[in-house]
């Protein structure tokens, strides 16, 4: 066996996951910009804490490459990284009263920006709830793990942040 193949072979990731950082990060940084602009209502907060999520995943590349599932081991930091810098108060940035521009004018639809700052008027827990539930589909088990709460938690978060946002989409109400 060369050189070149031993090098081949320890690069090797018994998960399946991409061995290479930069192919990671190709293949995932759609989706977890999506979550981090949903869960921060802000488009820059959102490449600032995806940019800070990478950081930390690079730092622990071989453990991450290693798990059974590198795009949760990514969510996971992303979602918590989100919770710790709401919860830092010597922050110096300061939210703004006025919403950036997400897109060219004319190409959004006025009901998705109100859900925007309806989602905006959330908790940051009860945001996370439900971008975790609805927007990446995940199990109340998983979201609960994630969040490191009890499921019924979650269900009763999920369940109350429903109700606050369907008052002011009441064609949001569950048909089932």
């Amino acid at each position: 066996m060369g050189a070149r193949a031993i090098v081949e072979q320890s690069r090797a990731s018994p998960s399946g996951a991409p061995d290479d950082f930069e192919a990671f990060v190709a293949e995932t940084a759609g989706r977890l910009m999506r979550t981090a602009v949903l869960l921060c209502r802000d488009h820059h907060l959102a490449e600032d804490l995806t940019q800070t999520t990478y950081a930390k995943l690079f730092a622990s590349w071989r453990r991450v490459r290693a798990s059974s599932n590198p795009l949760g081991y990514a969510r996971t930091t992303l979602l918590r990284t989100f919770l710790s810098q709401r919860r830092l108060r010597s922050s110096t940035e300061r939210p703004s009263d006025s919403l950036p521009e997400l897109a060219a004018p004319g190409t959004d639809h006025p009901q998705r920006l109100d859900l925007l700052t309806a989602l905006a008027e959330l908790s940051p827990d009860d945001r996370a709830v439900l971008v975790l539930r609805y927007w990446e589909d995940l199990s109340v088990a998983e979201t609960a793990h994630l969040l490191d709460i009890k499921q019924t938690t979650c269900r009763a978060r999920a369940s109350r942040a429903l109700a606050r946002l369907r008052t002011r989409f009441p064609d949001l109400e569950d048909r089932s």
